[in-house]
């Protein structure tokens, strides 16, 4: 386990170097730049089409409700408060300012891929499928580059939610449980595999309609102790607030000294809570039935929104509460503030400000509610795991049944592996994607921007946008939107004067 250990430090050492905070910072604000800010201009779009329902009378995608739940419940998990805690403690108060303004600029990024999940989707056995594997083989006209690319997302989603992620998820819920029941780690770890079993052998719908019930639930009630902690510390925001602000640009008497840290680790927490540009949420967002790829991808936009504001709510819960410490060095070797001594961060920090504004109760409470978003989450992992398997192996039923197998056990890893590697696990996983992902829809700008401006085009003259992909130059590969549009021609819902379509026959490749 100690050799273990060192190779995944190494290696996330090397592929979260300040390179990577840059390249990721950098492709949010380019496609934030080339979008005109659509995150930001279509908030209303975001609401409206977060309730639409499709036209699918097969049933063979989720709704666009059903798929945001599905990833909300994804994203929305161990980052969201463990990690938020763990940003604190290594960069101050600051990092929760770096982990929001990541989130605003992020969205971007996770809208643009999951419309390209959503341009370049297929139809597998009767269900709707798609994400960067297709999007990549598909859209990249180098052909070698884009298989490429391709088969290293495989390989990046192999270790990411197929293997680091989900042990990291159960070590945490672990934890928490730990924590509130005195549950031996391995208790907690059989309690995951039955409930995670249970539904992923049930499929995408299954799991989205887990996701569904679920995920409002949860945030709902997180929302509501972290209220009960904000009215118990009312009088303590503004100087947090302030705090919050110094710490993140140095001026801080006491953080001054580590804005580095503050900046590294609010960004480096901030993708990986938000899971914006890492591909997980293009594999749920390509099952959806939807009448345009950039109206899901809006609704996902929204996603991000969603567990940014989880996060919110466990930063400045702890802040108000000051059950927190923050590292003098960015390690965690040397403590420049003591709040709450011989605490681990992380799950603890909140655990700490849940109790002392409801007792023992929050305790408890936190860590039901941890295990549940992270048992949403894992049915996320599950379905990316299943889909890349799908594209790389097809659909035969042995395979699929052996790999949720894999799975399960990856699960059960996480309650016997050493918790001072979980992190380094986790965005190892994490980062694999990132990198892969990301470098991917860049290159794809010319066809995003194409999909937005047909977009922004029908909206403009007040129609409800309906995707053609030959007048965006997209070949439609998978015949799935040849015969929606097909279908909507011949009731005479697509042709509109105003639109002054034409065919493009060029293949929309890069």
């Amino acid at each position: 386990m100690e050799t273990f250990s060192c190779i995944i430090t190494v290696v996330n050492d090397i592929i979260w170097s300040p390179v990577m905070l840059v390249f990721l910072g950098g492709a949010a604000v380019w496609f934030t730049i080339k979008l005109k800010g659509l995150q930001f201009t279509r908030i209303g779009d975001m609401l409206k089409f977060l309730f639409e329902k499709g036209e699918d009378k097969e049933n063979t995608g989720l709704s666009s409700f059903q798929a945001f739940a599905t990833t909300v419940g994804g994203r929305v998990g161990t980052g969201n408060i463990a990690g938020t805690a763990t940003a604190i403690f290594m960069g101050g108060p600051g990092a929760l300012f770096w982990m929001c303004l990541t989130a605003l600029m992020g969205a971007a990024t996770g809208m643009v891929e999951c419309m390209l999940g959503q341009a370049y989707k297929d139809k597998t056995l009767g269900e709707l499928t798609g994400g960067p594997t297709y999007y990549i083989t598909r859209s990249i006209k180098n052909k070698t580059l884009g298989k490429i690319l391709a088969i290293l997302f495989c390989i990046a989603v192999f270790i990411g939610p197929g293997f680091l992620l989900p042990a990291m998820q159960t070590q945490t819920a672990a934890t928490a449980f730990q924590v509130a029941f005195d549950w031996p780690y391995v208790v907690t770890g059989v309690l995951m595999v039955i409930l995670v079993g249970t539904v992923i052998m049930g499929g995408i719908k299954r799991i989205g309609q887990v996701a569904e019930f679920l995920a409002p639930i949860m945030c709902g009630v997180y929302f509501v102790i972290a209220l009960v902690i904000l009215a118990n510390n009312i009088t303590k925001v503004p100087s947090v607030i302030g705090s919050i602000f110094k710490s993140a640009f140095g001026t801080d008497a006491i953080f001054g000294g580590i804005v580095g840290s503050s900046i590294s680790w609010g960004i480096k927490r901030g993708f990986f809570s938000n899971d914006a540009g890492n591909g997980m949420s293009p594999l749920i967002s390509a099952t959806t039935d939807t009448s345009h790829p950039v109206k899901q991808g809006l609704v996902q936009g929204f996603s991000v929104y969603v567990d940014t504001f989880v996060c919110i709510c466990t930063g400045l819960s702890v802040l108000l509460a000051g059950t927190y410490n923050v590292a003098a060095d960015g390690v965690g070797d040397a403590l420049l503030m003591e709040n709450v001594p011989d605490v681990l961060y992380g799950v603890p920090f909140m655990q700490a400000a849940m109790s002392s504004a409801i007792g023992r109760t929050g305790e408890i409470l936190l860590a039901i509610m941890l295990f549940t978003f992270i048992y949403t989450t894992q049915l996320s992992y599950s379905y990316q795991l299943e889909s890349t398997c799908r594209f790389l192996f097809g659909s035969s039923k042995k395979i699929i049944t052996f790999v949720r197998s894999i799975f399960l056990a990856f699960c059960m890893f996480g309650a016997l592996v050493d918790g001072e590697i979980i992190w380094p696990m986790g965005d190892t996983g994490v980062g694999c994607m990132l990198w892969v992902n990301t470098f991917s829809i860049l290159l794809l700008t010319p066809v995003i921007v194409k999909l937005v401006k047909d977009y922004e085009k029908q909206r403009n003259l007040g129609l409800d946008p309906i995707f053609d992909p030959a007048t965006v130059g997209i070949n439609d590969e998978g015949r799935v939107w040849t015969p929606y549009v097909a279908k909507k021609k011949a009731r005479g819902d697509y042709e509109n004067e105003k639109l002054d379509y034409q065919n493009v026959s060029k293949s929309a490749s890069i």
